[in-house]
């Protein structure tokens, strides 16, 4: 199964502070576990939010919201994608992560959708383009 890891944000995170030597090099070193473990498919850090934008859906109407946002515990600073056996492998892993952040930090596990978890709404036909068209991306990088 794979799994989203997201890290929360924080106001320091929001207020664009950088991680220390010894974070970047703690992280380093967990990313590296991920990867010879062959969990680690994705994983990158997020600006602040004063640096990003919101689209608002309404119907056919689209309206834009540009950053930054004000609820700083929904936000998402950084996040992994995981390919784990379980919930409970990737709870184990998030829980040997060093802390993202000095004081407080929350990491989020989301499960992702997989093809099979749409039932009959994917269609044959449906599946096939979605095939396709992640062979084009594994293709093109």
């Amino acid at each position: 199964m794979r799994v989203l890891v997201m890290v929360k944000a924080t106001a320091e995170s929001e207020a664009g502070a950088m991680p220390s030597e010894k974070l970047l090099a703690d992280m380093g070193r967990f990313n590296e576990e991920l990867v010879r473990a062959g969990i680690m498919l994705a994983a990158e850090g997020l600006h602040a939010s004063s640096k990003g934008a919101r689209v608002t859906f309404s119907g056919s109407h689209r309206s834009v919201v540009d950053g930054p946002f004000s609820e700083t515990k929904e936000l998402v600073a950084g996040f992994w994608l995981w390919q784990v056996k379980s919930m409970a492998e990737a709870i184990e892993w998030v829980k040997r992560c060093p802390n993202p952040f000095e004081g407080e930090s929350d990491i989020e596990i989301r499960q992702v959708f997989e093809a099979e978890d749409f039932g009959e709404a994917l269609t044959p036909e449906l599946r096939e383009r979605e095939e396709q068209m992640r062979a084009q991306l594994s293709g093109s990088h």
